[in-house]
């Protein structure tokens, strides 16, 4: 299976449009291989500044493939998620321990 990867693997990058897939050179293939040897998903944060230079390199060259055949072998996939600008919803108040056990106390012990 590696050794196909290797002739004709392509990178899957999960983008906010949909995956996107990039034909790496054989030498960029090796590395795409070593980068994803333990997870087949990363996201774009976990990579060195080498990994991302070499990504970069990758889609600047722009060796997009078309359409995506089913017999298409994923080196790996890389999760680029945009980032979060606006404002989060508020969160709900915290409640404290002892006002959860508080009822408790309020019981009455039988003799």
């Amino acid at each position: 299976m590696s050794l196909q990867k290797l002739s004709s693997g392509v990178l899957r990058i999960l983008t906010p449009l949909g995956p996107r897939y990039l034909s790496p050179s054989f030498t960029q293939r090796i590395y795409l291989l070593w980068i994803f040897r333990n997870f087949s998903t990363l996201p774009a944060k976990v990579l060195t500044r080498r990994q991302t230079r070499l990504i970069d390199a990758i889609c600047a060259e722009h060796r997009f493939v078309a359409m995506p055949r089913q017999d298409l072998l994923v080196l790996g996939t890389l999760e680029q998620r945009p980032a979060i600008t606006g404002e989060l919803p508020p969160r709900r108040p915290t409640v404290s321990v002892s006002d959860g056990v508080a009822f408790g106390s309020n019981l009455q012990q039988r003799s």
